[in-house]
């Protein structure tokens, strides 16, 4: 693809080299503009272990460059199955929607290879500890470095979004995932339809969830769910005893995880700002809207987000009012799917209601099927 010279001569600095912050710097830098991405990390790599993408990031993969690389080790399962107690109460296909599963290492792979092969500038080891609206932003080394936009892609403790100031409410969910990449182990799993995703869920005498996601033909991407306050559900390294006498099904995978280094109990939580841009600057993905993953749209909407900011800046004048008035016009048009998104992730999350199974009718899919790179999204009659 020919990259347009819409940003020629501008600069970006980015707080983040994760799903978020590459999308941008990606977006940024085929649009013509000069990027530099700051990662604290002394390496540049993602911690997590699987994710579903759907047809709203498929579509910015592939207008930055990075979906047949990102597709050549993913795959789209037959179906997402729930089943509770043991029982299967649904399987969806989506009818034909876009989504692929894949690990959250070649997602950031692939990200990262696109970002760099737009000519972005990738630092790691450099942490942005604080931004001013008027554009510059302040290492830990104490350097300060201006732009014509800061991208604040720093997570859900974001120092840039701290820094300046941005209103927020912030709330945890009574529940936690341990996350965990294992062997596929299919030919111990035995019979079964092992290619779907499936959503186990177990809510008598106790609520224990396990989310099955193969990822690809070796990698397995489980999530084990338990409330916080439950000692035994949540306690890593996992108590093999328990999760096994009450999904013996997954014993195979479930002894892998009990091995696994480094697992950790995640708490479910949202964060929700009141704006999303101040002067130069804007938060992308969690820095600026961290939802529960019931809907599996955290990632999912901070690309497209990450994406729209890109062109929204674009169009605009080089000057600061028009980077400004350009930033707030990209969030009052974009943040809408956002914020729906994100009060039924913190709902499901709170009332356990995907466990019911066929939960992904049209309005808990209103996120996956927005194409973001369609120009024409927020007229009438657009799909």
């Amino acid at each position: 693809m020919t990259h347009t010279t819409g940003g020629r001569g501008r600069h970006a600095e980015i707080a983040g080299a994760g799903f978020a912050g590459l999308t941008a710097a990606a977006a940024l830098a085929r649009l013509g503009w000069t990027v530099r991405v700051h990662e604290k990390g002394e390496h540049l790599r993602e911690q997590g272990a699987g994710i579903v993408l759907w047809h709203n990031s498929i579509r910015v993969l592939e207008a930055i460059g990075a979906y047949d690389e990102a597709g050549s080790d993913s795959m789209t399962p037959p179906y997402y199955e729930t089943r509770m107690h043991g029982q299967t109460v649904s399987k969806e296909d989506f009818g034909g929607l876009r989504w692929r599963t894949m690990t959250r290492p070649h997602l950031h792979r692939c990200l990262l290879e696109a970002a760099r092969r737009a000519g972005a500038e990738i630092r790691s080891g450099s942490e942005v500890v604080a931004a001013d609206p008027a554009g510059t932003i302040t290492l830990a080394s104490g350097e300060t470095r201006e732009a014509d936009l800061v991208v604040g892609a720093d997570g859900v403790r974001s120092r840039v979004r701290d820094s300046i100031g941005f209103e927020q409410d912030r709330w945890k969910s009574a529940d936690g995932i341990i996350r965990f990449l294992v062997p596929r182990h299919k030919d111990e799993l035995g019979p079964g339809e092992w290619d779907n995703v499936i959503d186990f869920w177990n809510l008598e005498p106790r609520y224990l969830r396990v989310l099955y996601v193969p990822c690809n033909e070796r990698e397995l991407y489980i999530a084990l769910g338990a409330p916080s306050a439950d000692e035994q559900g949540s306690r890593t390294p996992i108590d093999l005893d328990l999760w096994t006498s009450v999904f013996p099904e997954l014993a195979p995978v479930l002894r892998s995880a009990a091995v696994a280094e480094d697992a950790r109990y995640y708490g479910y939580q949202t964060t929700q700002l009141r704006s999303w841009a101040s002067g130069r600057v804007a938060l992308v993905g969690d820095a600026a809207h961290a939802m529960c993953p019931a809907l599996a749209q955290g990632a999912g909407t901070a690309m497209a987000n990450a994406y729209t900011l890109a062109q929204a800046v674009t169009a605009a004048a080089a000057d600061s009012a028009a980077v400004a008035g350009a930033l707030a016009e990209w969030e009052r048009r974009e943040r809408p799917i956002t914020d729906r998104c994100q009060r039924r992730s913190a709902d499901y999350a709170a009332t356990r209601r995907m466990s019911q199974g066929n939960q992904f009718g049209p309005e808990n899919l209103e996120t996956a099927v927005y194409d973001p790179t369609d120009p024409r999204r927020h007229t009438a009659g657009a799909s």
